[in-house]
C-alpha cells in the first residue's frame, strides 16, 4: 500500500493487518493500518502521523482501517479552552496527595502486577483470551515498555508508597499523547482515571503545549464514554480536526 504524500511520511510504507476481533464493538471485526519501517517512526514522524489519526502500541504506529466501520474517532483536548467539570475538579482534589514520578520506559514488577490486576477487573474477557494465547509478561513488555519516540512512564504513589496509577505518555511536537493508563481498580470510590487525565492537562499546560491527545473515542463503546466528559475537544473527522458538537457526533454515527 502506498504511503501518504505529506512530508516527512514519504519514507514510510503502510500495510493492512488481517481482520481480528474488535475490542470495542461486540461481533465486529477490526483491521489496522501499520506504518513501517518501525525504526523510521521517530518523534517528528510520529507527530505527523498522529495528526492523521495514528496511535502507538509499543513499537507499532497504527490507525484503524476497518472495511465497514468508521467508529474510531481520534480526539484531543484544546488545552487553552479546557475547563474541568465539578466532578473532574473533585477527582483532582480527592487524589491530590498522590506523588508523581516521571520515569523512563522500563519493566518494573509492581507496575506489571498493577497492570494485570487492572486488566482482570476492567477487561476480564480480553484477559482470559490473552492468557490463552500469549505470555503475559512478554505482551506487557512489548505493549508498555517499548517505543521509538520520546515516551515516559508516570507513576503515582500514595503516602505509604503504594502504587496507584501508571500512565504511559508520548511527547509530540504540539502536545502530549496519553498512550495508556492503568490503576488500582479495587477502590470503588476512586477516580484515578479522571485524575490522571487532569494531571496530564496540567503538565501539558505548564509545558506550553496546545493539545492533549486522548486516543480514540467510539460512541457505541461504553468503555469510551469518559472521554466525552472532557471539553473543549476536537475530533478528526474526514481528515480535519473539528470541535466536537452534537452535529459532528451525529455525522460520525451516520458513517458507521
Amino acid at each position: 500500500m502506498s504511503s501518504p504524500s505529506e512530508l516527512p511520511l514519504q519514507q514510510l510504507k503502510f500495510y493492512v493487518t488481517t481482520p481480528y476481533a474488535c475490542g470495542y464493538i461486540a461481533s465486529n471485526k477490526a483491521q489496522s493500518l501499520i506504518a513501517t519501517p518501525y525504526a523510521a517512526v521517530d518523534a517528528d514522524v510520529y507527530s505527523a502521523l498522529i495528526q492523521q489519526g495514528f496511535r502507538r502500541s509499543g513499537k507499532f504506529s497504527y490507525r484503524p482501517h476497518c472495511e465497514n466501520c468508521n467508529a474510531c474517532t481520534p480526539v484531543r483536548l484544546v488545552l487553552d479552552q479546557f475547563t474541568p467539570t465539578r466532578s473532574q475538579k473533585r477527582a483532582h482534589k480527592m487524589h491530590s496527595d498522590l506523588t508523581a514520578n516521571i520515569l523512563p520506559l522500563d519493566f518494573q514488577q509492581d507496575h506489571f502486577a498493577l497492570y494485570n490486576a487492572y486488566q482482570t477487573i476492567r477487561h476480564p474477557e480480553e484477559t482470559t483470551e490473552r492468557k490463552e494465547h500469549t505470555d503475559e509478561e512478554t505482551q506487557y513488555r512489548q505493549f508498555i515498555c517499548q517505543s521509538h519516540v520520546e515516551s515516559f512512564m508516570i507513576e503515582f504513589r500514595d503516602a505509604n508508597n503504594a502504587l496507584k496509577i501508571v500512565s504511559i505518555v508520548d511527547v509530540l511536537a504540539d502536545g502530549l499523547s496519553a498512550v495508556y493508563t492503568f490503576y488500582d481498580a479495587t477502590i470503588q470510590k476512586a477516580s484515578y482515571g479522571t485524575f490522571a487525565i487532569m494531571w496530564l492537562t496540567d503538565w501539558a499546560k505548564r509545558s506550553n503545549y496546545p493539545y492533549l491527545y486522548l486516543g480514540y473515542w467510539i460512541q457505541q463503546s461504553p468503555k469510551m464514554t469518559y472521554k466525552e466528559k472532557f471539553n473543549v475537544q476536537e475530533r478528526l473527522i474526514d481528515g480535519e480536526w473539528q470541535v466536537a458538537s452534537p452535529q459532528t457526533d451525529q455525522a460520525q454515527i451516520d458513517k458507521t
